[in-house]
C-alpha cells in the first residue's frame, strides 16, 4: 500500500501544480533554461509543474512527514539540485512525496529542472560578500567551529567548495533544522538522510544546538529566493 499511496500523492501534487502552471502566463526563460529546454522532448513548463505548487509559493509549508517551510531552491546550483533529486530517487533521502516525484523524472527531466531553478533569481539578487552578513554569538560560533560548516559550504555559507553541496545562508530555519535532524534519524521509513559526512556531523549535536545553528543560518543574507509564478504573486 505504501508505494501506491506515494504514487497517488505525487500524482495529486502534479495535477494541482500542473493546473496552476497552465493557467499562468509563463515568463520568458533565461539562457540556461532555454538551453535545457532545447533538449529533445524537454519542456520547462511541463517539467517544473510538480515543483511550482510548493517551491514557488512564498511561505508555503510542508505538512508531511514534518511541518516546515519548503526550502528555497531558486538560486541553488544545478549540480546540487540534481544531487538532491537523485538522492530522493535512490532512497538516500527519505520523503514520500519527494521520492514519488523524483521517481517519475528521467535524467533529462532532472537536468531541465535543475537548470531552471539555478537560473531563476539572477536578476533579483546580488552576490554575497566573502564573509557572513552578521557575526554569530559566542555559542553559535563554537558550534560552527565544531561542525566546520565553512569547510564545505564556504566562508559565507553560500559558496560551497563543490556545487553539489547546497548554499545554506539565508535558508529557512525550520527547513534547515528538519534537514539536520534527518541526518541523525535511523530506521524511519518516512524520514532520514543517508550521508556519511553530514550524519557524523549532525550526530555530535543536540536538537537544541542544531536549532541554534539553523536559526543563525536563516538570519544571514541569501542568494536563494522563492520565485512566485505570476498566478501566485
Amino acid at each position: 500500500m505504501k508505494p501506491l499511496f506515494t504514487a497517488f500523492l505525487a500524482l495529486g501534487v502534479a495535477c494541482a501544480t500542473g493546473l496552476a502552471r497552465s493557467q499562468a502566463a509563463p515568463p520568458s526563460a533565461p539562457p540556461a533554461q532555454q538551453q535545457a529546454a532545447a533538449a529533445p522532448g524537454a519542456s520547462i513548463e511541463a517539467k517544473v509543474a510538480m515543483c511550482v505548487g510548493c517551491h514557488n509559493i512564498r511561505g508555503y509549508q510542508a505538512s508531511f512527514p514534518e511541518v516546515h517551510k519548503v526550502p528555497m531552491i531558486a538560486g541553488q546550483s544545478a549540480k546540487y539540485i540534481t544531487a538532491a533529486l537523485n538522492a530522493y530517487k535512490n532512497g538516500d533521502r527519505k520523503h514520500p512525496t519527494m521520492r514519488g516525484i523524483a521517481m517519475s523524472l528521467t535524467e533529462q527531466d532532472v537536468a531541465t529542472i535543475a537548470a531552471y531553478y539555478e537560473a531563476l533569481p539572477r536578476n533579483e539578487v546580488k552576490p554575497l560578500g566573502d564573509k557572513p552578513s552578521r557575526e554569530p554569538n559566542a555559542q553559535v560560533a563554537g558550534l560552527l567551529q565544531k561542525a566546520a560548516c565553512a569547510s564545505c559550504h564556504g566562508a559565507n555559507f553560500s559558496k560551497p567548495i563543490d556545487p553539489s553541496y547546497p548554499k545554506i545562508s539565508g535558508q529557512h530555519a525550520d527547513y534547515l533544522f528538519v534537514a539536520l535532524k534527518a541526518y541523525k534519524t535511523e530506521s524511519n521509513p518516512a524520514v532520514g538522510r543517508n550521508n556519511g559526512v553530514m550524519g557524523a556531523i549532525a550526530k555530535q549535536f543536540s536538537n537544541a544546538e542544531l536549532k541554534a545553528l539553523s536559526n543563525y543560518m536563516a538570519s544571514l543574507e541569501s542568494e536563494l529566493r522563492v520565485h512566485p509564478e505570476p498566478r501566485f504573486r
